[in-house]
C-alpha cells in the first residue's frame, strides 16, 4: 500500500504543481506551448502507468463482488473514450487539451471542448464497476476528481490566455457536454464528418487494446475476465 500512495501523490504533485499560472507560463516560455504539452501528457502517462502497477500490486481489500454486468461496462464504454482520446489529441484546440498547434478549435469540439477530459471520466467512472477493491475505489474516483475539476480549470486558463472575447467566440460553437452544442444548433454536424480517420484510429487501438495491449500494459486481460464472469 505504500508504495501505491506514494504513487498516488506524485501524480497529484505532477498535476497541482504545474497548474500554478506562473510556473506553467515559464515553462511554456522556455520550451514552447507544443514542446510543452507534449513532455506534460508523456510525465503524465508515465505516472499514471506507476500508479496502475502501484495499485496493483497493493494489497486486496473487496468492497463488493464481482458480477458479469460489471465486466460488459468497459467493453461498452471504453470505445467512446478512446474515440475521445484520440480525436481530441489529433485536433488543435486552443481551448483544451491537444497535441497539435492552432489558433481555431478542430471538428472533435463540436462533440465537446474538452475531450480528452472525457476520455479519462469515461475511462475511470467505467473501471470502477468491475474493480470492487479499496485501492481501485481510490484511483479510478482520483480520476474522476481530476477530470471534473479539470473542466473548470482548463475553461479559466483558456480564458486568460486568449482573453474573454474570444474565448467567448471559441467557446461559442461548442459546449462542455456532448453533443450539447450540436443539438442546440451551435456547432454544425456535418463537421463530425471530419472524425472518420480518428474514430478508425480509435477502434485499432481499442481492438489492440481489448485482444492484447490491456494484458501487456497492466497484466489483466479484459477477455478472460469476461470469459470468467460469464
Amino acid at each position: 500500500m505504500i508504495e501505491f500512495y506514494g504513487a498516488l501523490a506524485v501524480f497529484v504533485a505532477a498535476h497541482v504543481i504545474p497548474a500554478s499560472p506562473g510556473l506553467r507560463a515559464r515553462l511554456i516560455d522556455a520550451m514552447g506551448r507544443s514542446t510543452y504539452l507534449i513532455a506534460y501528457s508523456i510525465l503524465s502517462l508515465v505516472l499514471l502507468g506507476w500508479l496502475i502497477v502501484a495499485a496493483q500490486r497493493a494489497d486486496t481489500v473487496w468492497l463488493w463482488d464481482p458480477a458479469p454486468w460489471q465486466w460488459h461496462v468497459p467493453f461498452i464504454a471504453m470505445p467512446v473514450a478512446a474515440f475521445l482520446f484520440v480525436a481530441g489529441l489529433m485536433a488543435a484546440n486552443p481551448l483544451s487539451i491537444s497535441l497539435r498547434s492552432g489558433a481555431e478549435p478542430g471538428p472533435v469540439t463540436a462533440v465537446t471542448r474538452h475531450p480528452v477530459l472525457w476520455a479519462f471520466l469515461i475511462w475511470a467512472v467505467a473501471h470502477i464497476p468491475p474493480n470492487g477493491t479499496v485501492v481501485a475505489l481510490l484511483l479510478f474516483s482520483a480520476m474522476v476528481l481530476f477530470s471534473l475539476l479539470g473542466f473548470v480549470l482548463l475553461d479559466v486558463k483558456a480564458r486568460k490566455r486568449l482573453g474573454p472575447e474570444r474565448w467567448r467566440e471559441l467557446a461559442a460553437g461548442t459546449s462542455i457536454l456532448p453533443f450539447a452544442a450540436v443539438l442546440s444548433g451551435r456547432a454544425r454536424w456535418h463537421a463530425l464528418r471530419s472524425l472518420i480517420l480518428p474514430a478508425l484510429i480509435a477502434a485499432a487501438v481499442y481492438i489492440w487494446f481489448v485482444l492484447q495491449g490491456h494484458a501487456l500494459l497492466f497484466g489483466a486481460d479484459p477477455l478472460a475476465g469476461l470469459a470468467a464472469m460469464g
